[in-house]
């Protein structure tokens, strides 16, 4: 008899919690990306805008450079077959071809032309990323949130979880807009290098995702003309300056 009391309590135990509304069993837990949310600010979109027109020049020169690069590295593939291998370079640095070195001259140029790139986005994307925090705590206190996880660590959660958007809401608050010019000797902090980093890295991927689109919506205006594959090479995107 006992043991069917405890059953009949577990069962009905189940039963109430069931019926409880999920927003409830999951209420004071949220997700949010910190990269996504700067990077849907207003004042990123605005800076990286104005990094564009700015270093116009410079991206023109770099996109010149690596041409230069490719065809040196076109006489250098010895077999023809529009792959430099290792086998290739190696042996060209073996026998000391001066195409090396005019490669080497060519990349620290390129070097050069990225270097104020890259410091006017990395200050950029620190200025907004030192609004993170504050924004952060304002819509926890706001929507009353104990608990904060990373968007891996759900498999499965209602979109009013995520968290993301409002905080780039109260980041748009209090920084519209940021600099690009960074102060005499300033040096990134060390939580900016791996966030720049991923900022790169994901606008290099949206930039692909883009350049297969376009070719595909450009290819479907042609009929009998296959489109490529989301695998499949597609146009390269404009050059980005590379993480470093």
């Amino acid at each position: 008899m006992t043991l069917f009391r405890t059953m009949l309590f577990a069962a009905t135990a189940v039963a109430a919690s069931a019926a409880i509304p999920a927003q409830a069993q999951v209420a004071g837990i949220a997700t949010a990306d910190s990269t996504d949310a700067i990077m849907q600010a207003k004042a990123f979109s605005q800076a990286y805008q104005t990094i564009g027109t700015t270093f116009t020049s410079n991206a023109q020169l770099i996109q010149t450079k690596r041409k230069e690069i490719n065809d040196i590295n076109a006489q250098l593939d010895t077999n023809k077959d529009k792959t430099l291998t290792q086998e290739e370079l190696d042996a060209a640095v073996k026998a000391k071809n001066p195409l090396i070195g005019q490669i080497d001259a060519k990349e620290k140029e390129i070097a050069q032309l990225q270097d104020p790139i890259v410091k006017a986005q990395a200050f950029a994307v620190e200025s907004i990323a030192d609004r993170y925090a504050a924004a952060q705590q304002a819509v926890v206190t706001a929507k009353k949130i104990n608990m904060i996880l990373s968007p891996d660590a759900f498999i499965w959660a209602p979109d009013a979880v995520d968290i993301t958007s409002a905080i780039t809401a109260e980041i748009d608050k209090a920084v519209p807009t940021v600099g690009i010019t960074p102060p005499a000797n300033w040096q990134p902090k060390g939580s900016t290098g791996p966030l720049y980093e991923q900022v790169q890295q994901r606008l290099l991927q949206a930039a692909r995702v883009q350049a297969i689109r376009n070719a595909q919506a450009q290819q479907a205006a042609q009929p009998g003309q296959p489109a490529p594959q989301p695998g499949q090479p597609a146009p390269a995107p404009a050059p980005q300056p590379e993480p470093r």
